[in-house]
């Protein structure tokens, strides 16, 4: 997929392998790389350091706030001199890694008790506070999503998701009026009604139908996408490569994107399944997950189906945090695969 991602890449900037398409590829082998090193640890090794990982990030976090760099009018990155890294996007992984070993150190006993909750409930309001403060409403939404779905799967009480869905239904007004910048309520509010403002607040979702709906079954044909190539749809490049994608190869291409992702969460999923420790499989299925909302809050953002909330597509999208964050879970997915169960040192 990565592969095909530099040919949307290439196509995008009207041909050229510059300034996005190359910089794609070498960023993938890059990050490729280091999954194959991840790949070659063993599950004590993830253990061990889910816990201090997931520290070293909040406090990269609270960096971000003091000393960070502003991009686009958010304060997301931490310049680190050789490179700009979003801390942000690895909470996303670590997170995983961190809830999983909780609830692997938690006697089964106690998976219903106060002591299952209150804990989950700091690790995941720390790094959600700070990155709601850079603003960052996509990315506070993944941590989130995460996390439950391994406390989820560790066995909490079905009527505690159940309570927080209605809870968080009364609160999402308060938190609409009162919790949201004003660029994410008019997100929001263009969402449920975009041809409101077709050339304001509902210009992206607007041309991104558009270059969709224009792609019909078998797509405008390679390098003849009008939207983008014109300039009519903002971040192609980024957010809305798939309607940079489904201009030029229409629903046949789509569909290829789709079964991709298929064949990796089916994978991920097998991972989790074949695992023989608990904290592998909640880390697995975890990482999994995590993968798939990057995914279908992407597909669901350019199709308007959901607000425009900033997230990239795996391996598709121009950007080397995302890229990064995606390749560190297949990297720890690689290495559950190939130690399931396994004790032993660092190294396999």
């Amino acid at each position: 997929m990565a592969s095909f991602g530099f040919v949307v890449l290439y196509s995008a900037a009207g041909g050229s392998v510059e300034p996005w398409a190359g910089r794609h590829m070498i960023r993938f082998l890059i990050f490729l790389a280091m999954a194959i090193v991840f790949s070659r640890l063993k599950e004590n090794f993830w253990k061990t350091t889910a816990f201090p990982v997931y520290i070293i990030i909040v406090v990269m976090l609270l960096g971000v706030e003091l000393i960070g760099a502003v991009s686009g009018g958010s304060q997301r990155w931490l310049n680190l001199g050789i490179i700009r890294i979003q801390p942000s996007e690895l909470m996303k992984p670590a997170i995983i890694l961190a809830v999983a070993r909780f609830y692997d150190l938690l006697p089964p006993t106690q998976i219903r008790t106060w002591g299952a909750i209150w804990p989950l409930l700091v690790l995941v309001a720390v790094p959600s506070a700070l990155i709601l403060l850079q603003p960052d409403l996509g990315t506070t939404i993944t941590v989130v999503a995460g996390a439950l779905t391994v406390a989820f799967l560790a066995g909490l009480p079905m009527r505690l998701f159940i309570g927080g869905a209605a809870a968080l239904s009364v609160i999402a007004p308060l938190a609409f009026f009162f919790g949201l910048e004003e660029y994410q309520q008019r997100r929001v509010t263009t969402f449920i009604n975009p041809e409101n403002d077709p050339l304001g607040a509902g210009y992206h979702i607007t041309q991104s139908k558009i270059a969709i709906g224009s792609g019909g079954i078998f797509g405008k044909g390679f390098l003849n996408g009008t939207q983008s190539h014109l300039d009519y749809l903002p971040e192609g490049h980024t957010d809305f490569v798939f309607a940079t994608m489904a201009e030029e190869w229409g629903l046949v291409g789509g569909m290829v994107i789709l079964f991709g992702f298929f064949l990796l969460f089916r994978w991920g999923l097998a991972v989790s399944i074949r695992a023989n420790s608990r904290f592998a499989k909640l880390t697995a299925a975890g990482l999994t997950t995590t993968i798939f909302f990057y995914v279908a809050i992407n597909l669901m953002m350019v199709m308007g189906l959901a607000p425009v909330v900033g997230i990239p597509l795996p391996f598709l999208s121009h950007g080397g945090s995302s890229m990064m964050t995606i390749m560190i879970c297949v990297g720890i997915l690689m290495s559950i695969d190939r130690n399931p169960g396994k004790r032993g040192g660092a190294f396999g």
